[in-house]
């Protein structure tokens, strides 16, 4: 299958995913999810065959632990240990993500912004204030989270100073998605549920991944192999 053949199987998976969300079809869902993350780790294979750079494995092992992820909050609903369990796959997900954006920006030598890193404590200790109050047992693994998530957030807002202009501000954008997605879901779950909340969290987290890889295909295609 060619590479545009698989990100159409995905947006198909989180067409019907979304759609499983707004009619309440658990079925829909249960097929539908755990396909979205394999489907666009191939559609990142496929599209960086040639490039046989390192970098790879930081994003595919981001895409099984986001896939991991995806399976366990699948099941919060039954037992509150899935929502921890998930959220500590994708707290490794990002850790990956880190991995990759950091090692990319020492590569293309961008220096570091330290109002990259203010703005983003700005948003992290906004939000945390805010939610704190009402996480309860989960304040601790929520914090660490967000601490993790906001480390990936402030390494991509560097990465439209790539040579490649384009291919950091699609992974950029992924990282903001990524981010909105999670506080949207946190919002949701911890402070006060909100009407299309399971839709809207899914719509960016879907996107969120897909600009990220698209990105990242667009980066690793303008390398040399020895060079990563």
């Amino acid at each position: 299958m060619r590479k545009q053949t698989w990100i159409l199987v995905f947006f198909i998976a989180l067409g019907a995913d979304i759609a499983g969300i707004q009619t309440g079809n658990e079925i829909m869902q249960l097929i539908a999810k755990p396909l979205l993350l394999p489907v666009l780790a191939v559609y990142f294979f496929t599209g960086t065959r040639e490039p046989d750079s390192p970098l790879k494995k930081w994003i595919l092992t981001a895409l099984f632990f986001s896939w991991g992820g995806d399976l366990l909050l699948m099941f919060q609903d039954k037992k509150e240990i899935f929502f921890l369990l998930g959220l500590s796959s994708f707290l490794l997900a990002h850790i990956f993500y880190i991995l990759f954006f950091h090692r990319v920006r020492l590569w293309e030598k961008i220096g570091s912004n330290p109002w990259y890193l203010l703005l983003v404590i700005i948003y992290y200790l906004v939000l945390i204030s805010w939610l704190s109050p009402y996480l309860g047992e989960m304040k601790i693994p929520v914090r660490i989270y967000g601490v993790v998530i906001s480390t990936m957030l402030m390494l991509a807002l560097h990465m439209p100073g790539l040579r490649n202009r384009a291919a950091g501000t699609w992974m950029l954008a992924g990282a903001f998605l990524f981010v909105l997605s999670d506080s949207l879901l946190a919002v949701n779950k911890f402070y006060q549920p909100f009407d299309a909340a399971g839709i809207l969290v899914m719509l960016t987290y879907g996107l969120a991944q897909w600009f990220i890889v698209k990105g990242a295909i667009e980066y690793l295609r303008g390398q040399q192999p020895s060079l990563l």
